[in-house]
């Protein structure tokens, strides 16, 4: 039983350590969050992915992403693209505040195009497989028989993180109440989704 629990630990604390820093999904996340938005759907989409992600990766399927540099290529600039795009966006949206939301909701954004736009942020991310996938299914093949405790650990950390960052940003809307604090916001989420996106066409 003891065993069992370190194992889960160890990959507790190894998906946190992935999934923290920030990045495209986690502003998109923030944002959402602030806005009261799709945050369910946006949560459950993120910790979904994960899980799916972390099953292949722990199943063995990272040595076939290896095996397939072409494929994350093309996700590389397919996610590279819409990252810049997104964040035109972002930055037209600190440029023109006008059209921002306000924290308690102002216009009704939609559900559809917020899933897919968590879809794309999270499935058009070639790190996410070499992370997810091929990183953490390599520790957890370390684990031996252990490696699914190791993998559920690792998946109940994300679900732990996005919830946490999702409903915990609605706290953040009184300190959003103002335009200025909106073009700060979007100009984070501007700054992580050009910088991220350059970065993916770069590599690819």
């Amino acid at each position: 039983m003891s065993h069992a629990l370190s194992a889960a630990a160890a990959g507790f604390g190894t998906g946190l350590s992935l999934i923290v820093a920030i990045g495209a999904q986690n502003a998109f996340v923030l944002r959402q969050g602030v806005r009261r938005e799709a945050v369910l759907a946006v949560v459950g989409i993120c910790a979904l992915s994960d899980a799916a992600l972390i099953a292949l990766g722990v199943g063995g399927v990272g040595a076939v992403v290896v095996a397939w540099p072409w494929a994350l290529t093309a996700v590389g600039w397919i996610g590279g693209a819409f990252l810049l795009c997104y964040g035109a966006l972002a930055v037209r949206r600190v440029l023109r505040p006008g059209g921002t939301l306000r924290a308690d909701g102002g216009r009704a954004g939609s559900t559809r195009r917020a899933v897919l736009t968590c879809l794309a942020l999270t499935w058009l991310n070639p790190h996410v497989y070499l992370d997810t996938v091929f990183l953490l299914g390599s520790l957890a093949a370390d684990r031996g028989p252990l490696r699914w405790t190791f993998g559920l650990g690792a998946t109940l950390a994300s679900l732990c993180w996005f919830a946490a960052l999702g409903f915990g940003a609605r706290r953040l809307g009184r300190f959003l109440a103002t335009p200025r604090a909106w073009r700060l916001l979007d100009g984070l989420v501007a700054m992580t989704m050009i910088g991220l996106g350059l970065l993916l066409v770069v590599d690819a």
